[in-house]
């Protein structure tokens, strides 16, 4: 398959971040009350949207497997699991030093957080499960089912600050999200630059995961 796509989207998702490093510390003004701390905002906002739009890819690629038997949609499901675990569990670290210094603790029970961490340990389980010892067919097909039974927690976090008295923050509920214009526009270009690196590494665990199908079916049938 080609993959000559790939390498474009690096080259612009790395450019892309140095941009995004210029917004951050010279462009968006710092925020009077968390001062530079607050920065780690324009890091942690992607890493958790981003983390959501790879769950729900599971989610969308486990039905289509499960309709059609088609064993790309398998891989594109396990591609983006690796890079949603990944974005969440960063989502977490990021978000543990802002409230550090916003709440005066590294971690609190609060229902956004929680429900995200339950996220992370649910994805990390169907990660766990793709790795097992089992048949290629009965795998995907079970991993499948976690993959579209996974995604209940992916509504609750996100919309768990309005749903229960949380302190965590919700940037964008109102008008202006409590955000200056250039803390904005650094914001959704950061989400955007995050997309790049988001398709990029999808796209590599994609295609990677292909050839090992290939390379495991060509062994089956040497074996035969």
């Amino acid at each position: 398959m080609r993959n000559n796509w790939l390498a474009p989207l690096a080259l612009a998702a790395g450019a892309g971040l140095a941009v995004c490093q210029y917004l951050i510390y010279v462009y968006a003004p710092v925020e009077s009350m968390m001062g530079l701390v607050q920065k780690i905002f324009y890091t942690h906002l992607p890493l958790a949207w981003w983390s959501f739009v790879s769950f729900f890819t599971v989610f969308i690629a486990s039905i289509a497997f499960l309709r059609t038997r088609d064993r790309r949609w398998d891989s594109l499901a396990g591609a983006a699991a690796e890079v949603g675990v990944l974005c969440s569990g960063l989502a977490l670290v990021t978000g543990s030093i802002w409230g550090r210094h916003s709440w005066g603790v590294w971690w609190t029970w609060d229902p956004r957080l929680t429900t995200t961490l339950v996220m992370w340990f649910v994805y990390a389980g169907y990660l766990v499960l793709r790795s097992m010892n089992l048949s290629r067919d009965r795998q995907a097909t079970v991993s499948a089912v976690v993959g579209i039974a996974a995604f209940v927690d992916v509504p609750l976090v996100f919309l768990s600050a309005r749903l229960w008295r949380s302190i965590h923050p919700a940037v964008f509920a109102s008008r202006d999200g409590g955000l200056e214009p250039e803390m904005k526009l650094t914001a959704v270009v950061c989400v955007a630059v995050f997309g790049l690196m988001w398709a990029a590494l999808t796209g590599v665990r994609y295609m990677q995961t292909r050839q090992t199908d290939r390379l495991d079916t060509l062994a089956t049938r040497e074996a035969l």
